[in-house]
């Protein structure tokens, strides 16, 4: 995979993840960088801690940095303890977040619970509070419980193949990450309890006082149109700024631009870009 992947590898050596025990269930996470204001990043379904390395290692010089990996917690607020306590281990109080897909959801619900808490927020390759993905997927519940976990990890490396890795642009580095965490930091308990929080409804916040950018792809496989409009419409104050053709996870395949969106909308946070 050439350098990126070097990158990962001493990112990972670098940033050893701490682990923290709430409500019985294994939070790792890492708390690194400098400055006088804290951000928060939340992965998606597939993700863990270190799927930011690139956006840490460009913002560590300017922002405590905090990241984490979901274990099997199945509800929004099981979450939303899990992600305080880490935080509070962090001596972290006020905070910006950014959540891409599962972890953009994640991050509205966080404003809709304690708004007072969050400084900005960005909504990346995500949607809102919807009766769409469960009406959708309706029936995957039973059908995850009863596949055995090796036939549903190979089923999301089938996926990655077929349609989120020619979305990137056949990124190699994209496959590479997303393949290893099926051996990695999936499995079948993580996979459904993500699955029912990505289900979860919850009345959408007025984030009138808080500043938020909706970051979106324009051939985004796993995020529909309608749902990218929905996005839209539910959150319409928001600075929106659309990627190209990169798919569903910009800030692996491209990570520069999408470091510099994230440094210009947290730097001026009420202007649109």
């Amino acid at each position: 995979m050439g350098p990126p992947a070097a990158s990962l590898a001493a990112f990972r050596q670098a940033h050893p993840p701490a682990q923290l025990l709430v409500d019985g269930a294994a939070w790792e996470y890492f708390h690194t960088g400098h400055g006088p204001q804290a951000l928060l990043f939340l992965h998606g379904m597939a993700g863990a801690h270190d799927i930011w390395w690139q956006q840490i290692e460009a913002l560590q010089d300017r922002y405590q940095i905090v990241s984490l990996t979901y274990p099997a917690v199945d509800t929004l607020e099981g979450l939303r303890r899990g992600i305080n306590a880490v935080l509070e281990a962090a001596g972290v109080d006020r905070f910006s977040v950014v959540g891409s897909s599962l972890g953009g959801y994640l991050a509205q619900y966080l404003i809709a619970r304690q708004p007072a808490r969050i400084r900005r927020a960005v909504f990346a390759n995500t949607f809102p509070p919807n009766s769409i993905l469960a009406r959708r997927t309706r029936g995957a519940d039973l059908l995850i419980r009863l596949v055995p976990q090796a036939l549903l990890m190979a089923g999301m490396r089938w996926n990655t193949r077929l349609s989120i890795y020619p979305a990137s642009g056949r990124s190699a580095l994209l496959k590479a990450y997303l393949d290893e965490g099926t051996y990695r930091s999936m499995d079948k308990a993580r996979f459904l309890a993500r699955y029912r929080a990505v289900i979860e409804w919850f009345e959408p916040p007025d984030p009138a006082e808080i500043p938020v950018m909706i970051v979106e792809s324009a051939n985004d496989p796993l995020i529909s149109p309608s749902l990218q409009q929905l996005l839209k419409q539910t959150y319409p104050s928001a600075c929106v700024h659309t990627f190209g053709a990169v798919g569903h996870f910009p800030y692996v395949n491209e990570p520069q631009a999408y470091t510099a969106v994230l440094k210009e909308f947290l730097a001026h946070p009420a202007h649109g870009l």
